[in-house]
């Protein structure tokens, strides 16, 4: 049996002063953290969905480093900002939707989505410093360029952090290694193009929002999987199925031991939305989204957060 306890959380040294906080087995709401060595201070990129994982992922940096000065938001959701109001002291760093959305949708608990949760004490707090496209923070002398590919992708305000003078790239959500691609409230074709964006920094060594470290072998890997998302929908739109329809009947072949498979369906939905012309990122149907991702496994998502 897989641990997932915060206890089975584990510290990665991706390059010099630079860190990943793992937690397996990155399903959902089971998320990675990043932190930086700035010199007796430290720079958190994301925190965790619950009061508890984000206490021990502070524990942890605070005895590896110091405490928290900067923290990075690589996006708005739960899992990487839940724990933003834990982190005391701290400026907290992200894209302009990052902090729009945050105080528009407030904490959300997602009662009868993912039930029997312990989300703990949890209180709202947003990016303070927010910026467009690009900015640069510095870690000690560690320069860090904050990247958004500007437009939606898995969100519509993902942010990448990459360390050029390393090579060492913390991805956010834009990379699963070992999870199914989840494009809901992005867009399948925007997070193709984003992973152009991963592909031109060329990184050695990525940590994913969710899984392994890896390198950037990963980055096909999702390209592949929302490439077969496009495929799918537009042969099931042209024959009339539904997205739930569709996802039901579809055989996941090169991708069936990727986890959380209900995630088809609603990138389906997405898809569907973007062959009827939809922008990227264009506020669509989420509960009927959802709906159908819960009707696909046929039972409450399973979620160990």
């Amino acid at each position: 049996m897989i641990d997932r306890s915060p206890a089975a959380a584990g510290v990665e040294r991706l390059g010099d002063g630079a860190f990943g906080y793992v937690q397996p087995d990155g399903s959902w709401f089971i998320n990675n953290c990043g932190f930086l060595d700035a010199g007796g201070h430290t720079v958190l990129i994301d925190t965790c969905s619950t009061e508890r994982r984000t206490r021990a992922l502070l524990e942890t940096v605070a005895a590896a480093t110091g405490p928290v000065t900067t923290l990075v938001n690589t996006h708005h959701h739960g899992d990487h900002t839940n724990g933003n109001y834990l982190v005391e002291g701290a400026t907290i760093v992200g894209q302009r939707k990052t902090r729009e959305v945050m105080l528009a949708e407030g904490i959300q608990h997602y009662e009868g989505i993912f039930p029997g949760n312990d989300w703990g004490h949890l209180e709202l707090r947003a990016p303070e410093v927010v910026f467009e496209d690009r900015l640069t923070v510095y870690a000690g002398e560690t320069r860090v360029e904050l990247i958004h590919p500007g437009h939606a992708a898995h969100t519509t305000n993902d942010v990448l952090a990459w360390l050029p003078e390393q090579r060492v790239l913390y991805s956010g959500d834009l990379v699963f290694n070992g999870g199914s691609p989840f494009a809901l409230m992005g867009s399948v074709a925007g997070w193709r193009a984003a992973l152009d964006v991963i592909r031109e920094l060329e990184p050695a060594v990525i940590l994913p929002g969710h899984g392994p470290a890896c390198g950037p072998e990963v980055v096909d890997t999702v390209d592949a999987y929302l490439g077969f998302v496009q495929d799918t929908a537009s042969r099931g739109k042209a024959a009339g199925r539904s997205p739930l329809e569709l996802a039901k009947e579809t055989d996941l072949g090169a991708f069936a031991e990727m986890s959380e498979q209900e995630r088809l369906a609603g990138n389906l939905h997405r898809a569907y939305a973007e062959l009827d012309g939809a922008e990227w990122g264009a506020p669509i149907d989420l509960v009927a989204a959802i709906t159908d991702m819960i009707a696909y496994n046929g039972a409450p998502i399973r979620c160990f957060s």
